[in-house]
């Protein structure tokens, strides 16, 4: 999970992306990344951290240009210290090509083989998101024949790149001289969407692509569309406008986490309102909790601050208990799921979150999270709470048990790290010290985001251990896992 941002302007772009950036950065915060390009010329900066201390004014001056694109990183492939990893990546040929992502490529190893055997070419990271830029420049080669760079040619590229890639993809891509390149996996996985505005200065077309619509809505762009699964969009220097869809069989798979968790809940995505399908995992999570939990013992409902909120307001008001805000958010402190290593997550909880004991005293406490995974987090907020008076701690997940590796951009690579992998729930609330723990299902998950919307199916492989592009085995998943551990 990434946050990617492009946009051709007729103005210079370098503090729209900054400011795209900062909308971004819940999205990653172990480094970014902005590249801008004037005429022919790319300018890049990257670093590592977040990106209010990632640039400074000489850095901003440097990026010219009414073109560019910005990054925010997770790390889910390659080193999460290395700047040398983070994106952008650059090739000079064919004409010069910069390009950023989001996902998880899950063929690398025959890409690696081919790149080196075949396509002659030389990766310098262990990132994918190398491999990804170098297949799309061997392939733009290979359809260029002494002529005229035209979108057609482009598209064509994207078509053949579709063929050898497997995976997860949003990509954003400039072409020296050109323009702006944009283009989605086959299943849709991760989200890029498309917004428009008309030029204050030049009454011209100017055109954003980002992974939330937040993105675009703070910056006066008007959300035109997603981008397809499998489409490619090009849009020219002087913002002429070109797509097409370059998959022979695309179908819309969008990834059920970004609903739980990743995306800010301001943000429309596939159609689909984030904070609207939080707000209806809360009404199906009560159902269950009824069902579970004699819900007369129970004084406060309380969420884990800040993604889980929705869920848990809904969650008291249909079971008719009392809402309050018992944990408060340190600000300064990042999302502990997506800090790299473990010890760094498990550090950070405390100096995150702080438990009110006015709040907990004497009471009968119901916390709701988004989902646990690890149960670092969710261990430690279940002894806070208990620390600061409450009774009895029940707790619930929002989302169901993630008992398989996450292999489409999202760091769970390791089946031993999950705590709900080979345990039952009594077996997990055990393990957490949790008096009671109730999980939404599978289904009611299911119905949360896509009810009331033309999407039909999900990917939900981290719960389901179904996994919708139909190439991830056994093997393929223990070798992810030694990979991760080495």
């Amino acid at each position: 999970m990434c946050g990617i941002v492009g946009i051709v302007s007729c103005d210079d772009v370098n503090q729209q992306i900054y400011d795209s950036l900062l909308l971004l950065q819940h999205r990653g915060q172990d480094s970014t990344g902005i590249a801008t390009m004037e005429n022919t010329v790319f300018h890049i900066h990257k670093a590592k951290g977040q990106v209010n201390t990632a640039y400074r004014t000489r850095d901003m001056r440097n990026l010219i240009g009414k073109i560019g694109l910005g990054h925010v990183r997770y790390a889910t492939k390659g080193s999460a210290e290395s700047v040398e990893e983070a994106q952008p990546f650059y090739v000079n040929a064919p004409y010069g090509i910069v390009l950023i992502h989001n996902g998880n490529l899950t063929n690398t190893r025959d890409l690696e083989k081919q790149l080196f055997n075949v396509d002659k070419r030389h990766t310098n990271s262990s990132s994918d998101t190398e491999m990804l830029l170098n297949i799309f420049a061997t392939e733009l080669q290979e359809q260029i024949h002494n002529q005229d760079l035209e979108p057609d040619i482009i598209f064509n590229a994207v078509k053949n790149l579709h063929k050898r890639i497997q995976g997860s993809y949003a990509s954003i891509a400039l072409i020296s001289g050109h323009g702006l390149l944009a283009f989605r996996d086959p299943f849709g996985i991760r989200p890029l969407v498309i917004g428009k505005r008309i030029s204050l200065i030049t009454q011209k077309e100017e055109w954003m692509v980002a992974s939330e619509s937040l993105v675009l809505e703070n910056n006066d762009y008007h959300v035109v569309r997603d981008v397809e699964p499998g489409e490619a969009i090009f849009i020219t220097n002087n913002g002429e406008f070109f797509s097409k869809q370059c998959s022979e069989n695309p179908r819309l798979f969008p990834c059920a986490f970004e609903y739980v968790y990743l995306a800010r809940p301001d943000s429309v995505m596939n159609g689909i309102s984030v904070y609207q399908a939080r707000l209806k995992m809360g009404d199906y999570l009560a159902e269950t909790i009824k069902q579970s939990i004699q819900c007369g013992d129970v004084d406060v409902v309380m969420p884990i601050p800040d993604s889980s909120r929705p869920a848990a307001m809904q969650v008291a008001r249909q079971l008719g208990i009392e809402y309050r805000e018992g944990f408060f958010k340190n600000r300064y402190v990042g999302r502990t799921f997506i800090m790299p290593g473990h010890q760094k997550r498990k550090q950070s909880v405390r100096q995150k979150l702080n438990a009110m004991s006015t709040e907990f005293k004497n009471k009968n406490v119901l916390i709701v999270d988004d989902s646990i995974v690890r149960g670092t987090t969710s261990k430690q907020i279940v002894q806070m709470a208990k620390d600061a008076g409450a009774n009895k701690v029940f707790f619930t997940s929002a989302a169901p048990p993630v008992r398989y590796p996450h292999v489409y951009g999202i760091n769970m690579p390791n089946r031993d790290e999950l705590i709900a992998h080979d345990r039952s729930i009594i077996e997990i609330a055990e393990k957490l010290e949790i008096d009671h723990l109730v999980y939404q299902s599978v289904e009611n998950l299911r119905k949360s985001i896509i009810n009331d919307s033309p999407i039909q199916e999900l990917e939900m492989s981290c719960f389901t251990g179904s996994y919708v592009t139909g190439t991830v085995n056994q093997e393929y998943l223990k070798w992810v896992e030694n990979e991760y551990n080495s």
